[in-house]
């Protein structure tokens, strides 16, 4: 056998307990679901076919369409909120300087904390009667501008957004650090030598280097924005009246609320067929952008 040949053995043997893993952990229960999604079932007892009915109703059930409009309006605030900022906070934190690792740590200590105790945090500042957003508006003169932030339906999504932007932008921020650091110094000295700078550079050498990590990027905020729930379920339940309802959501409540796990099972895969043509579409939007 070639030196290559044992090299590729060597890489199958290495990965191959990963990839069975991810298979029965993950595969196996996508494909499961989806088979599941042709029945009613209640969880427990015979499972019924019904064929497409759990997708029909699906299509013509409001809350579905409301829950979807919410996801992609996190989708939006995530695409456009979190990887900008991560981006930005990168490029003015590359140098390392000890405030910037300072800044650096704060801005990712977010993902550490719970989801359970950030929507906690963030349900305190929201509060109508003691929270500290409608305390600064009031101490500023701006009494008139104070809401109640989760509960009135016109705003409780948007309201939303801001904790879920602050809470995913540090992986981001990290991924961006690395990809500024790996570009080659070379390329700093060939653009000053050329008389690019600022601007010209940013969008004629820094971006197009790191662009196959924006594009990663995107896909992880498209993904996980579909996966929203634990900090919307936290802070809303996805009240008041579905107002703040989203797709894992909406999952969740027909599967465990009301014990429709065959309805259950054809939302996720509904969500999973979503993810896949936002993602595919994104990347398309990109590799355009990018040529």
């Amino acid at each position: 056998m070639t030196s290559a040949g044992r090299a590729r053995r060597f890489i199958v043997i290495g990965l191959l307990p990963a990839l069975l893993l991810f298979s029965f952990f993950v595969i196996v229960p996508i494909i499961w679901s989806a088979y599941y999604g042709f029945f009613d079932w209640k969880g427990i007892g015979a499972a019924k076919f019904i064929g497409l009915d759990n997708y029909s109703e699906i299509i013509n059930d409001e809350v579905f369409w409301r829950s979807l409009k919410n996801n992609m309006l996190v989708v939006a605030a995530s695409v456009f909120g979190q990887v900008p900022i991560a981006l930005v906070l990168a490029l003015l934190l590359l140098k390392n300087r000890w405030i910037h690792k300072f800044v650096r740590t704060a801005v990712f200590m977010p993902m550490v904390l719970s989801s359970v105790v950030v929507g906690i945090i963030w349900g305190y500042i929201y509060h109508p009667e003691i929270g500290i957003l409608n305390f600064l508006l009031d101490s500023l003169g701006l009494g008139s501008w104070k809401h109640q932030w989760l509960s009135d339906m016109k705003i409780s999504m948007y309201s939303l957004m801001v904790p879920i932007i602050w809470n995913y932008i540090g992986p981001y921020l990290i991924m961006f650090i690395a990809a500024l650091h790996n570009i080659p110094g070379e390329m700093d000295d060939a653009a000053q030598i050329d008389g690019a700078s600022g601007a010209r550079k940013l969008f004629s050498i820094t971006l197009p280097l790191i662009w196959d990590t924006i594009k990663v990027a995107v896909v992880l905020c498209i993904s996980g924005s579909l996966k929203s729930f634990d900090l919307i379920y936290i802070m809303t339940g996805g009240g008041p009246a579905h107002s703040t309802e989203v797709l894992a959501s909406y999952m969740y409540n027909n599967t465990f609320a009301i014990y429709r796990f065959g309805y259950g099972s054809a939302v996720s895969t509904a969500i999973i067929i979503i993810s896949l043509v936002l993602i595919a579409g994104s990347q398309y939007l990109m590799k355009t952008k990018k040529s």
